[in-house]
């Protein structure tokens, strides 16, 4: 993980999206993200990622100084991303909450609060793999720094304007949601991003809509075909030909079209699409393919990601067809 540290810039002048919300919505609002979580989710991967969207990074701040750092000036006030975890001297969860709520009262301010959680068996072994210990335990096991924590913070995770799970994220992966949901520069829409994935492995956490694509004739079985992925034309033509794919991808696409206007009606600036196979190789990439290159037709920015395309083959047959 990389590591966010303050820093100190000349003001700068507002985005194109912040003027179009002066327009829309009078007094410009500046932006502060609080960035919160468990210890070892990816804190300072975040607030790395923020700061390189244009927030100025301020990490471990006292939790007394919270409402001086965003003191109003008379000048636009650069958008801040503000770390706090349980090493910030003062930490509770009362107390960074009722924190929260005083700076929400203050109308120059639109205030978020992030939680970064992940699985307990991956921070063990983040944890172990660092040699590093946990905040909470000096001479106890990591297990029991990290269940106490989670009791700590609990009541944060419930309060916050958003929950990132970054059990399977990757860095990038963590940037191009961060960047989903709080790019200052305009966007032309809403973004997209399109991930396949392999259901051996999980269905990816920060998926707003999931489609299994198991049902499909399955090149894992084809000797010639199994070293291959659906990005190649062989396994793209093996999957195409079963009967039922194009009767899916049509039925996808006329719910999809729709749905999508709906979602930048409701001001939703970012949705994840996840494509799901038993082996992550063949039938979800090829069909995740197709879907990101017709939601690009559309006219919506797309990112796609093949999370477990280099993972192997799919071990375990069950919900591939042969």
């Amino acid at each position: 993980m990389t590591t966010a540290t303050a820093k100190t810039a000349p003001t700068a002048r507002p985005t194109a999206r912040e003027e179009d919300r002066v327009a829309q919505a009078g007094p410009l609002r500046t932006r502060v993200i609080l960035v919160t979580g468990m210890s070892g989710a990816g804190h300072s991967s975040a607030l790395k990622a923020l700061e390189d969207m244009g927030y100025e990074a301020v990490d471990n701040l006292p939790l007394s100084l919270l409402q001086s750092l965003t003191r109003p000036g008379t000048d636009f006030a650069r958008p801040l991303a503000i770390g706090i975890d349980i090493r910030t001297r003062g930490y509770s969860a009362e107390t960074l909450i009722a924190e929260l709520a005083r700076l929400g009262e203050r109308s120059e301010l639109d205030v978020k609060l992030l939680f970064l959680d992940c699985d307990e068996d991956v921070l063990f072994r983040r944890y172990t793999e660092t040699r590093r210990r946990h905040p909470l335990t000096a001479d106890r096991p990591v297990a029991d720094g990290v269940r106490h924590e989670r009791r700590l913070v609990e009541p944060v995770r419930a309060r916050a304007d958003l929950v990132v799970d970054t059990t399977m994220l990757t860095p990038g992966d963590l940037r191009r949601l961060l960047q989903g949901h709080f790019a200052l520069e305009r966007q032309s829409g809403m973004a997209l991003f399109v991930v396949s994935f392999a259901y051996r492995h999980g269905v990816p956490r920060e998926a707003d809509l999931v489609f299994d694509v198991r049902f499909l004739d399955n090149p894992h079985y084809d000797p010639v075909l199994r070293p291959m992925t659906g990005r190649e034309g062989p396994v793209a033509e093996y999957i195409a030909r079963d009967p039922g794919y194009k009767p899916f991808f049509d039925g996808l696409s006329a719910v999809l079209a729709p749905l999508l206007p709906r979602y930048v009606h409701e001001g939703k600036s970012y949705l994840t699409i996840a494509v799901g196979c038993t082996g992550g190789r063949h039938r979800s990439v090829f069909v995740a393919e197709r879907l990101a290159a017709w939601l690009n037709d559309l006219g919506y920015p797309v990112t796609l990601t093949h999370r477990d395309i280099t993972r192997g083959g799919e071990g375990d047959p069950a919900g591939g067809r042969p």
